[in-house]
């Protein structure tokens, strides 16, 4: 077979085995909340990011040693093995009877999430350098593979729990999911062949290591923490938003969540082909700017409150001579009061119809008949009432976006790696892994603490707010100094305007 036909079907195998792993790798979002929503566990909003963010933890850790091992003994055995690996603790998940035992499963199968770094190293061998940021777009679009979890996994459980009559069924899933990463590593055995990165063999670990002490490699970590551990956090975090904003059933709120997954993963290939064509950096400011308008909007809370509105004012000293709901009557005047609505705002409207908040106001008697008044003297208060509910359809509409947008920045981050570091794309993939995948760790956690803490759901928004606000910060510090250094004159002209450029020019250099 010919090396280039060679190279798509490992690219394919790659990317298929990925999906496998990558939705295994999903599991506890579904599973866990389904648990609790069942009664069969007790664990609160903490614990459930626990067990969402622990699968995550170790498959970010182990992405650095398996990227090193990936370079010394190539992407094909370790990946079997890693899958293998993987499939024991999955099935043993099937007999956890507590969080501890749930908790020590999920560390262990948590190991398939580091596939990423083995199938990011191995695909890029095969890809000469012009073609990479395709060929690792193409592999990455197994993140998909979560969207697999959210929108499949509700209804095996359905089916295996017989809709929850036999709720002990439950068990079953996590042994089909053991029993599929071992069919993969046979598939995927078949369909690949052995190839290292050139020069590999004869390299010390401090060799391999040497790229660790560059800030750019730590920077990169950083919009993969944001890109990829929030899709993998959000993919997860997603399942429980849905249940308890909106209300909706398990299954429902997979298919919403999936709406999100399926788009960030598959169009990872399109970020690819973009990095290729405009340059990563170009690709994350859209990526990052497009992030932080999505969470801005997504931010707002529901809102059901009331405030002092305007009220009613006596413009002369007087008696009060009539004081009713409608109006308020003085010896100098007649005031008319605005009416208070039958219904509230919220009950007046469907939710799920809404798109703006609403407004109502009205007046009430802060007197009575025979009271004696001054001028400037309150009569009625106005109250305001403002409701909103974010419409479910446009937050999916938005969810979606920022999807988009994770995906082809996740893209974007790994067409930096084989550009900078072209020998060690195993070991600064794996550590811009480890730090992406701690973000699907942290975040999680950090979601069900703030939920604590407020009680408010959209303080996740809010955190990936900030974090958006400081990657954007920090790449347009990075690229005004690479413009300072390499073309000042450029820079002027952009701050100053062309007309002033020429007589800078030289005060700059």
């Amino acid at each position: 077979m010919a090396d280039r036909a060679k190279a798509h079907v490992v690219l394919a195998a790659n990317t298929f085995a990925f999906t496998v792993c990558f939705a295994a790798w999903m599991l506890n979002g579904v599973l866990a909340t389904f648990l609790v929503d069942s009664g069969v566990f007790r664990w609160n909003k903490v614990q459930i990011g626990w067990l969402i963010g622990i699968p995550v933890l170790t498959g970010s850790l182990f992405r650095l040693p398996v990227g090193i091992l990936t370079d010394r003994w190539g992407g094909r055995p370790v990946y079997a093995l890693l899958m293998l690996l993987s499939a024991i603790p999955m099935w043993l998940l099937s007999y956890a009877s507590g969080f501890g035992g749930f908790a020590l499963a999920s560390l262990g199968f948590g190991l398939a999430g580091a596939s990423f770094a083995v199938g990011i190293a191995y695909s890029s061998v095969w890809y000469p350098k012009e073609r990479q940021g395709l060929a690792l777009g193409i592999f990455g679009a197994g993140n998909a593979g979560s969207a697999l979890t959210t929108l499949l996994a509700p209804t095996l459980l359905k089916r295996l729990t017989a809709g929850e009559a036999g709720i002990e069924g439950w068990r079953q899933l996590p042994r089909i999911y053991a029993a599929a990463l071992v069919a993969t590593v046979v598939i995927y055995w078949l369909c690949t062949w052995p190839r290292r990165a050139e020069g590999a063999a004869g390299r010390t670990l401090a060799d391999r290591l040497r790229p660790l002490a560059e800030v750019r490699v730590w920077r990169f970590g950083l919009y993969y923490f944001l890109v990829f551990g929030g899709f993998v956090a959000l993919a997860q975090w997603l399942v429980p938003y849905f249940l308890n904003v909106y209300a909706m059933s398990l299954a429902t709120a997979g298919l919403m969540a999936s709406i999100f997954s399926m788009p960030s993963g598959v169009i990872r290939a399109l970020g690819g082909w973009m990095s290729d064509r405009l340059g990563a950096r170009a690709t994350m400011y859209w990526v990052l700017a497009a992030c932080l308008v999505c969470c801005a909007l997504l931010v707002v809370p529901r809102m059901d409150l009331q405030a002092p509105g305007e009220g009613v004012m006596a413009f002369a000293a007087g008696r009060v001579l009539e004081a009713t709901p409608e109006r308020i009557v003085t010896d100098k005047g007649e005031f008319a009061l605005r009416q208070r609505p039958a219904a509230s705002v919220g009950m007046q409207h469907d939710p799920e119809a809404l798109v703006l908040p609403h407004f109502e106001s009205w007046q009430e008697p802060v007197v009575k008949a025979g009271d004696a008044v001054r001028r400037k003297q309150l009569l009625a208060r106005g109250v305001t009432h403002i409701y909103f509910q974010a419409n479910v359809w446009i937050f999916t509409a938005l969810v979606f976006l920022l999807g988009i947008a994770m995906g082809v920045g996740k893209a974007a981050v790994y067409k930096y790696i084989p550009d900078y570091f072209p020998q060690d794309v195993g070991v600064v993939g794996g550590i811009v892994g480890v730090i992406g995948g701690l973000g699907g760790f942290v975040c999680p956690i950090v979601f069900g603490w703030l939920l604590e803490r407020t009680g408010i759901w959209t303080t996740c928004w809010m955190f990936f707010l900030g974090l958006t606000a400081l990657c954007l910060a920090w790449l347009h510090l990075v690229v005004r100094r690479i413009m300072r250094r390499e073309a000042p004159h450029v820079l002027h002209e952009i701050e100053h305007g062309r007309e002033r450029a020429p007589e800078l020019t030289g005060a700059v250099r």
